[in-house]
């Protein structure tokens, strides 16, 4: 006789923190919150929320969502390769130092601690991105402490990798929710010529769903299907930047 009983699994989880020793990182992290006179800057907590919005929404078969997956795909490949070339110019500044002295890393005494909690895979990705950054920082301020490069090419090489961020985020920023299935494109219902009208015209194989990210989620064919007699959803806030830790204390430094 077999015995019929249920097995009530949970949901797999597991606990993530990000380790950041650079105050230029930590302040990347932290974004700017808006304020009068003073406009917002996306950090990477309001970055993580547009990904994970937009992670859902393609879900729902939204073309407009997968659509812009796709540029924050490549804007963080483009990114990533911009953040190993400027590691391979301090690579080439480092090897000058003489074979007779050894320097270690250059780490805080206090880092930040932060825990992440991230629902995309393109969150991963641009938290990745900000761990070089941290990387690329210290290695820099080092090779600035130990004369190995002055003060411009310091600054300059800081300001790049910052501005790769940055860009990143700022294309976030501009994302808002479509909330059109691709039954409402191939409908051509009110609902679709409102976003054709806002966001311009998907190319033909993101409509047809032959072209998506590669971290783009299955899609739930069942929910999929929108109504045009709904009211649209809120669009994304401008930016969204949570409190951070206290910057971390840099060695290192000029």
């Amino acid at each position: 006789m077999t015995d019929h009983y249920q097995l009530n699994l949970g949901s797999l989880r597991s606990s993530i923190t990000l380790t950041l020793h650079t105050h230029h990182a930590a302040r990347l992290w932290q974004g700017r919150m808006g304020r009068e006179g003073v406009h917002a800057i996306m950090g990477m907590a309001g970055y993580i929320g547009v990904t994970n919005l937009l992670k859902h929404a393609s879900s729902q078969d939204d073309p407009f969502a997968d659509w812009f997956m796709l540029q924050l795909e490549d804007k963080l490949l483009q990114a990533k390769a911009e953040m190993r070339g400027l590691t391979k110019q301090v690579s080439r500044v480092e090897r000058a130092l003489p074979t007779q002295i050894d320097i270690g890393e250059n780490l805080n005494i206090h880092p930040v601690t932060l825990p992440l909690f991230i629902g995309s895979q393109l969150g991963f990705l641009a938290v990745y991105l900000l761990t070089d950054y941290d990387t690329l920082v210290r290695r820099v301020l080092l090779a600035h402490h130990t004369a190995l490069i002055g003060r411009p090419d310091m600054e300059t090489w800081i300001d790049h990798g910052a501005h790769e961020l940055r860009s990143l985020f700022g294309l976030a920023q501009r994302y808002r929710l479509a909330g059109v299935s691709r039954d409402d494109m191939a409908a051509n219902n009110a609902r679709a010529r409102e976003a054709i009208d806002k966001f311009g015209l998907p190319p033909q194989d993101i409509l047809e769903g032959s072209r998506r990210s590669q971290f783009a989620p299955p899609i739930a064919r069942s929910q999929a299907t929108s109504n045009p007699d709904e009211p649209d959803q809120p669009a994304l806030p401008e930016a969204e930047a949570h409190p951070a830790p206290e910057d971390p204390a840099e060695g290192g430094e000029a």
